[in-house]
């Protein structure tokens, strides 16, 4: 529904007062309004493509990917130590 242009010179007015009168607010209600279309331009935009993942996500796949690293090292070197005694015992 349009407005009319009595409605729009009036809602004028009171932004021009508001404006005036309390600066502090209006920056408050302009940085709650440049939040909200973020969030409705992410939210269309996650329909399209692909989101990022998040740094947390990120920083604790490559922490599990460093602790398999290092078990799978362990294992390995393990192995290695039993199978060298083994060969050290039947030669000797």
């Amino acid at each position: 529904m349009a407005w009319s242009q009595d409605e729009e010179r009036m809602l004028a007015q009171i932004e021009q007062h508001l404006v005036e009168d309390d600066p502090r607010l209006v920056a408050r209600l302009e940085s709650f309004n440049e939040r909200v279309r973020r969030s409705e331009a992410r939210s269309t935009g996650q329909s399209e493509g692909r989101r990022r993942p998040r740094r947390s996500t990120v920083i604790i796949l490559i922490s599990w990917l460093l602790i398999a690293t290092l078990v799978a090292t362990l294992l390995i070197m393990v192995l290695r130590d039993d199978a060298a005694a083994l060969a050290w015992v039947s030669v000797a």
